[in-house]
């Protein structure tokens, strides 16, 4: 495909966090044209340029520009080496662009028609009552997603499915896998066993799976519920920063364990993240809470 003479508006904007350099950077892509959204090798190659773990590109849908009906943009999620099917920070970075950047200010919902779902993205008061805001949170909007869940699990602590996934010895508490995300859930007795974890990225890759979710809940007093950390090295990410289709697994297994609700959530990777979920087990959805901030704007000569 010929895209010489094309220009493409992006941003590189960090979910899950509100301070620049932390949580999960995406770049997130605003097409103009069918051409473009369904060029796969010319999105899979500009992914690979950005290199960060997932680029998001948007293509407006019936209304996407309007200044009275509900925008509907197409979104399609790629990491440096492959498409993927759901991706919870690249919704929340493209959410923030199109919230900051290009709708006018009376929008407080979006669609994102995806391959599989049709997605929300909603406007939210600031997090005052939130157990662990931080002052550059403090008053900020967050933003909500409304996702599915993958609620149905297999227990595989007994199989053996699992190579030596940590370069030191680790306790493990149990190992399951959720059948939705196919995601291994890899718990652990405590959040600091979490942090402290050293994985070992080639046997990561010879799991079966997208991924490998390492968690265990979080210490009395700090005011999360659970901890986590999510590797997927044969998607080309060796660790997920903060991973918002994960906790469509976690919320329902940590509310099931903790027999609550509403939980926050903290990614204890190098740049950290925290994720407020709200479980409606009900119609097997989760409603995830998060922040973002824009780092950096530029155009794509594609």
């Amino acid at each position: 495909m010929e895209m010489a003479n094309r220009t493409v508006q992006y941003a590189m904007v960090d979910a899950f966090t509100g301070e620049p350099f932390k949580g999960n950077p995406a770049a997130v892509c605003l097409l103009k044209d069918d051409a473009a959204a369904n060029d796969d090798k010319w999105l899979q190659s500009v992914a690979a340029e950005f290199n960060v773990s997932q680029t998001a590109f948007l293509f407006p849908r019936d209304g996407g520009s309007s200044s009275s009906s509900t925008p509907r943009f197409r979104l399609r999620w790629f990491s440096p080496t492959t498409e993927v099917p759901l991706c919870g920070h690249g919704t929340l970075a493209s959410a923030h662009f199109l919230f900051t950047a290009v709708l006018p200010k009376q929008h407080d919902v979006i669609e994102f028609v995806t391959e599989s779902w049709i997605l929300t993205a909603r406007k939210v008061p600031g997090a005052s009552s939130r157990p662990r805001v931080t002052e550059e949170e403090q008053g900020k909007p967050f933003i909500e997603l409304d996702f599915p869940t993958s609620d149905v699990f297999v227990d595989c602590s007994s199989t053996h499915e699992l190579p030596s996934i940590f370069l030191k010895a680790t306790p493990i508490v149990g190992v399951h896998r959720a059948a939705t995300t196919d995601d291994f859930i890899v718990e652990l007795s405590s959040g600091e066993e979490v942090a402290d974890v050293l994985p070992n990225l080639e046997q990561l890759k010879k799991c079966a799976g997208r991924g490998v979710i390492v968690t265990g809940q979080a210490p009395p007093g700090s005011g999360y519920d659970f901890f986590s950390r999510f590797f997927a090295p044969k998607k080309g990410v060796d660790e997920d920063p903060v991973c918002g289709s994960a906790h469509c697994a976690l919320a329902p297994f940590w509310a099931r364990k903790l027999g609550k609700r509403r939980l926050t959530a903290f990614q204890v990777s190098k740049r950290t993240g925290t994720l407020y979920l709200e479980l409606d087990a009900a119609n097997r959805r989760v409603k995830i809470q998060g922040q973002a901030i824009t780092v950096m704007v530029g155009t794509l000569l594609a």
